[in-house]
């Protein structure tokens, strides 16, 4: 054989020699690649690539009493409006988020509670023409808008003022800051009934669950939620994890989100049960405690958030206002804000409604997971981002007084030349419209041709004060006019949201004294502004959906007024309370 073939064949040995070296190298990255995969390390969960599984909640380790880290705890309109740039946010009110509870409960044939429709609930299911006309520069730009529009029953004229929550920030160019978070999650035993069902009768009483009800337990879709959450963390965002039944237990200390395996988190999460009973505060107290460990970041940087999932139902602690109040309120003071997020359709509204009026707090309801998910995918940015405070709009002239603020939290605290807000949410707008980015007074004309000189101040989140004044002088115009849709449809939204808070309040009434219902409202006298009314007990009361035969007579006339509103602002997702008018107008039970 010649050095020409020994050369050839040697070659082609070596090529081989080095595929194989490839090969096998390909195979040992690929095995040290599969060992970083956490490894499971009995029942508190599995490792994390070499570094300990901070998961600390084990339910068995609970029941024996060892659990790691727990502790007590005929229209006319305006022209000439400029709607908001697309590309610019605006800005929505904290509190209610929704009032899918108020709408559920009627669905599922229940009688809601008067604090389960909020205004500014309602209105921040619809977008809004802020009626806005200059283009603002700098945080927060209110517009403001009139209406002469006659009362559908009574036909007498009421005189309407909005407020338009603008704002300069583009959307492009909106960022949240770094994000402290703590999640606190109910796991007590009435997490465990389904969405559609109640778990306490109208005496505080524990109800039977039919176990072969189809559905998913409360906790369950609490879990799925929190994932849903946890996707929209940065790896610099920081995260714990309290859980809470009779008591709290630290179920993951606060950590990087980049030092967390969060697919293994995930799977703790998803395998949470039910058990005990319901200590709001011990879970709100226990999560506090976690924002020790970063006292020390800068406010510059970092934003402060507790996310309390729960059914509101307490019935162990201290469920006084002067012990969740007091503890909310002090969290806000040290820039630890709240959201609560309601599970099911006896989900508390009344307790959850004063803690939410808190600086920097808001609250969500849930009915499906899927849906909660993709509301995370649109606000959740947003839901953790307070960026406007302490707004107050003072009226400085007579002819006018605030007779009622709709779209307020502290609406009670907002009548005759004064109206306050806590918090400022940033919110979406689309096509000139702002999602809830409206605020509507109503008010009592006092003196003729009277113009309005309307002042608003308000700090951002570092607490630097602004201020906006600006003068409204109501027109000679006869009603209906308006000087937008914007301020049409929220009217539209007012009327109907006093309609039905009056009805509630008279259905409970009169039920509770076992009378017949004698509505507040009438033909003659119009829609009138709801009165408070208590329940008188933090547990959620239910009762059997009831309409009076009065009371059907008038939303039978309102659903008429309603439907020809709705056609004349042209949003056809109003006709989701249409749908409400009509099964109250037409309900049996």
């Amino acid at each position: 054989m010649n050095k020409k073939a020994v050369s050839k064949k040697t070659g082609k040995k070596d090529i081989r020699f080095l595929v194989a070296i490839a090969v096998v190298l390909v195979v040992i990255v690929a095995g040290i690649l599969l060992n970083l995969k956490p490894t499971p390390k009995g029942p508190g969960g599995g490792g994390y690539g070499g570094t300990t599984d901070d998961w600390q909640y084990n339910p068995q380790a609970n029941a024996d009493g060892m659990l790691k880290g727990g502790a007590p705890g005929g229209v006319q309109y305006a022209t000439g409006a400029m709607p908001s740039a697309a590309e610019n946010l605006g800005f929505a009110v904290g509190g209610a988020k929704d009032i899918n509870n108020f709408r559920e409960n009627i669905k599922n044939n229940y009688l809601p509670i008067p604090t389960d429709l909020t205004y500014e609930g309602l209105f921040y299911g619809y977008y809004f023409d802020t009626g806005q006309t200059e283009a603002c520069n700098k945080l927060f730009c209110p517009s403001y808008s009139y209406a002469i529009s006659k009362d559908p029953l009574s036909r007498g004229d009421d005189y309407y003022l909005s407020v338009g929550l603008n704002s300069g920030i583009k959307e492009s160019d909106f960022e949240r800051k770094k994000l402290n978070l703590v999640i606190v999650l109910d796991i007590s035993g009435s997490m465990g009934s389904p969405f559609n069902q109640y778990y306490y009768d109208q005496f505080g009483n524990q109800q039977a669950v039919d176990e072969s009800e189809p559905g998913k337990s409360k906790v369950k879709v609490a879990a799925e939620s929190i994932v849903a959450l946890l996707d929209h963390l940065n790896d610099d965002d920081r995260f714990g994890m309290v859980l809470y039944d009779d008591v709290a237990y630290l179920a993951k200390p606060m950590k990087l989100v980049g030092d967390t395996d969060m697919d293994a988190l995930k799977e703790h999460i998803l395998e949470l049960a039910e058990q005990g009973g319901t200590n709001m505060e011990a879970g709100l107290e226990k999560g506090t405690e976690l924002f020790k460990e970063v006292q020390d970041a800068d406010p510059e940087e970092y934003e402060n958030r507790i996310i309390f999932l729960t059914d509101a139902q307490p019935n162990t602690g201290d469920t006084s206002e002067s012990g969740l109040m007091g503890m909310t309120k002090k969290n806000a003071e040290n820039r630890i804000y709240l959201t609560f997020i309601g599970m099911g359709v006896d989900f508390n509204t009344e307790l959850t409604e004063a803690l939410t009026k808190i600086r920097g707090a808001n609250y969500y309801s849930v009915h499906s997971s899927n849906d909660f998910k993709k509301r995370m995918d649109d606000e959740f940015e947003f839901m953790v981002t307070p960026l406007v405070f302490n707004l107050v709009l003072k009226l400085e002239a007579t002819g006018y007084d605030i007779e009622k603020v709709y779209g307020s939290p502290e609406a009670d605290e907002s009548t005759g030349e004064i109206m306050k807000v806590n918090t400022l949410f940033p919110s979406k707008t689309e096509e000139g419209q702002t999602k809830g980015g409206i605020i509507l007074l109503k008010l009592k004309k006092t003196s003729p041709n009277a113009s309005l000189k309307l002042k608003a101040s308000y700090e951002d989140r570092n607490g630097k004060e602004d201020s906006d004044e600006k003068s409204v002088t109501f027109g000679s115009q006869a009603s209906d006019y308006y000087q937008n849709s914007g301020i049409r449809k929220a009217t539209l939204l007012a009327r109907y949201a006093d309609l039905m808070k009056n009805w509630v309040i008279d259905e409970r009434a009169a039920l509770a004294r076992n009378k017949e219902v004698v509505p507040s409202i009438t033909t003659s006298g119009g829609i009138t502004i709801p009165v408070d009314y208590a329940l008188g007990e933090w547990e959620r009361q239910s009762s059997p959906l009831h309409v009076s035969s009065k009371y059907k007579e008038l939303f039978q006339v309102f659903a008429e007024y309603f439907n020809q509103e709705m056609d004349g602002i042209g949003d056809e997702t109003l006709s989701q309370e249409y749908e409400l008018l009509a099964k109250l107008s037409d309900f049996a039970g």
